[in-house]
């Protein structure tokens, strides 16, 4: 039989660890920016490509953010573009970035033929990137992201840019 003053005291300490745990979660925590770096082809078929992305995260938050994964869908010139997984593990720093590099998987003969076609105007093509990123921190386990923004169509197409022009 457990006395009374022996459960009062146990509930007591899972209470206090209970609430210890809840506020070593992070409160209002900002979502991380996701950006493209650079793009690598690395194996090309006529269904499928496989690439290298240099990703940017930067982290807005006031304490260091534990990645142990990221899952993104690309879309270029608002055509889908790739999908990847990488179950990289590294630590973005508070207030701070880290570059990674992840492969994906392309379908890309869409999106470059719109491309090629003109569809990148005035040598920048739009892109976006949604998906979410795994962490380690506490119950929060994954963090969801959507970031737009521009890529030099030269680079996707492996055309060299002129210096000076």
């Amino acid at each position: 039989m457990v006395s009374a003053g022996m459960r009062t005291l146990f509930l007591s300490t899972i209470g206090a660890l209970l609430l210890g745990a809840c506020a070593a979660l992070p409160v209002n925590l900002k979502t991380p920016e996701v950006s493209f770096v650079g793009l690598q082809a690395l194996e090309a078929s006529v269904f499928e490509q496989k690439l290298q992305v240099r990703m940017k995260v930067h982290n807005p938050n006031s304490i260091e953010l534990p990645v142990n994964g990221l899952d993104v869908d690309i879309e270029l010139a608002d055509e889908p573009f790739a999908h990847g997984v990488s179950a990289r593990e590294f630590v973005v720093p508070a207030d701070g970035e880290a570059e990674f590099d992840m492969l994906v998987t392309a379908n890309a003969a869409t999106a470059l033929l719109k491309l090629a076609s003109g569809g990148g105007k005035g040598g920048d093509v739009g892109y976006k990137l949604k998906g979410k990123l795994s962490t380690k921190l506490g119950m929060l386990r994954t963090i969801p992201f959507e970031e737009t923004g521009t890529l030099p169509v030269s680079d996707l197409l492996g055309k060299k840019r002129r210096k000076g022009g």
